[in-house]
């Protein structure tokens, strides 16, 4: 038997809760990997599937969220997987169609895991997840499409959320000047510490326009806010500049013209972690294990264990959780 956050109907069959409960083997959705899990992490759609609705997200009861997890494999029918290798999964909608980390035993498709980089632990990977994993995805994209240290800064907005605080000290590290944009003044000095060299209020970004092009400022964006912020950045880009766009929590519309594309080339880049290709997931791991710097890495760490995940899933949605979340199934 073992420990799992399992969501589940009330008697009605209308709103969920969430509750620790012990399940055995035979209760898991099958799959080709057995995972002993070690850690998960807690993501705005945990916070979204972690709600009495399941945020639009969950479809079927009872539930696991969880929407990525790190852990040592168990058993497996995969050549590619033997028992006692590392393994991380981001991704594949698990967590919301499918059972995910809060749990302690969990079922995988071999195709969605990949293995843990050497020098990466099980713990480091979920202070990395999901929200980590999409800001590396972020940073790689927007260098495959030219961007390079020096030519100006680099703006980071949603900076003290996960992933606005994983790409801040991504860029920093690599030797990007940062400009981290946030609404929360007190966390100025954190974003500081993990190398931002500008601190940009929320508002400066919010106030209304109607000029389609503003001043050159920046070379590069990491946006994990979207909706009318979004469409402010883009006529503030530098020439042939890109904007790597993660996010939705500004919504999902876009006010925004051409003009910004036709008249100054810029790019927009679209992010999406959940079905990547092996080999980009691959590549974004190696990449997270050698140019994210740890120490950084730990500064934004809080820890958590399954019995504080509902009243952390409505935290994060409130936008009072700032950094990474890392829950320790086992504790």
């Amino acid at each position: 038997m073992f420990n799992a956050l399992v969501m589940d109907k009330d008697e009605d069959g209308g709103l969920a809760s969430a509750s620790v409960k012990q399940l055995s083997l035979e209760d898991l959705p099958q799959g080709e990997v057995t995972v002993a899990v070690e850690y998960s992490t807690v993501n705005y759609k945990d916070g979204l599937c972690l709600s009495p609705k399941g945020g639009g997200l969950v479809r079927t009861y009872p539930h696991i969220p969880g929407i990525d997890y790190a852990g040592t494999v168990e058993a497996s029918s995969d050549d590619r997987y033997k028992p006692g290798d590392k393994v991380v999964l981001t991704g594949w909608r698990v967590g919301e169609a499918h059972w995910g980390g809060y749990t302690q035993k969990a079922n995988a498709r071999a195709d969605w895991l990949v293995p843990l980089p050497e020098g990466l632990s099980s713990r480091q990977a979920m202070a990395v997840g999901t929200a980590g994993f999409t800001a590396m995805l972020a940073v790689m994209a927007l260098e495959d499409h030219g961007m390079t240290p020096g030519h100006g800064p680099v703006l980071v907005t949603g900076a003290a959320g996960g992933v606005g605080s994983v790409a801040t000290a991504i860029l920093a590290n690599l030797g990007y000047e940062v400009a981290a944009v946030t609404g929360r003044p007190e966390t100025g000095d954190y974003l500081k510490s993990l190398g931002a060299t500008t601190i940009v209020p929320r508002e400066e970004l919010n106030e209304t326009t109607k000029r389609p092009l503003e001043s050159e400022s920046w070379a590069g964006c990491v946006d994990a806010v979207g909706g009318e912020m979004l469409a402010r950045v883009l006529g503030q880009m530098k020439y042939g500049a890109s904007v790597a766009a993660v996010g939705l929590a500004g919504g999902a519309g876009l006010p925004a013209t051409v003009i910004p594309f036709l008249l100054r080339g810029v790019n927009l880049l679209g992010i999406d972690s959940v079905m990547q290709p092996y080999d980009n997931r691959l590549r974004a791991w190696q990449r997270i294990a050698t140019d994210l710097p740890m120490e950084k890495l730990d500064a934004m760490v809080h820890p958590a264990t399954l019995g504080d995940l509902p009243q952390l899933g409505a935290d994060i949605l409130k936008g009072q959780v700032k950094g990474r979340v890392v829950v320790d199934v086992n504790a």
